[in-house]
């Protein structure tokens, strides 16, 4: 299903990086899940795992969170469709544990974008899934 187009480029990406990641590197639940519908639907594709709205997106972060004593998204490239509200990124992960191990993840996540959130997020991990 496509959506209606609503974001430019630039505000795509916007949310991708800026918005989203930049939350859940401050480990800021309520503007992390501000990016996503209600009903939104989070996929890691690689560990075959299903989060299917707030409710069960919030846990996944809550736990997610707790794991880590810090979280880092960088080096990002994006693609984007901003004629059908989808985006597309590729970057490493580096999560520091709170022992101070280190586990570094390249992935790739795709979203499809509604009214300016995310209705749909499909991540694809080069590791051990820490969002279960």
């Amino acid at each position: 299903m496509q959506y209606e187009p609503g974001l430019s480029r630039a505000e795509l990406i916007d949310l991708a990086t800026r918005k989203y990641f930049a939350s859940v590197d401050a480990k800021d639940m309520e503007a992390a899940l501000a990016c996503f519908h209600d009903e939104a639907l989070f996929c890691v594709q690689t560990a075959f795992t299903r989060h299917s709205g707030k409710a069960e997106i919030r846990r996944m972060f809550e736990d997610f969170f707790a794991g880590y004593q810090t979280i880092v998204h960088k080096d990002f490239t994006c693609t984007v469709d901003d004629k059908n509200g989808r985006i597309a990124a590729s970057f490493e992960a580096v999560l520091t544990g709170h022992d101070g191990s280190v586990t570094r993840l390249n992935n790739t996540n795709f979203w499809r974008v509604r009214d300016g959130k995310f209705q749909e997020v499909y991540v694809y991990m080069s590791g051990q899934n820490p969002l279960v």
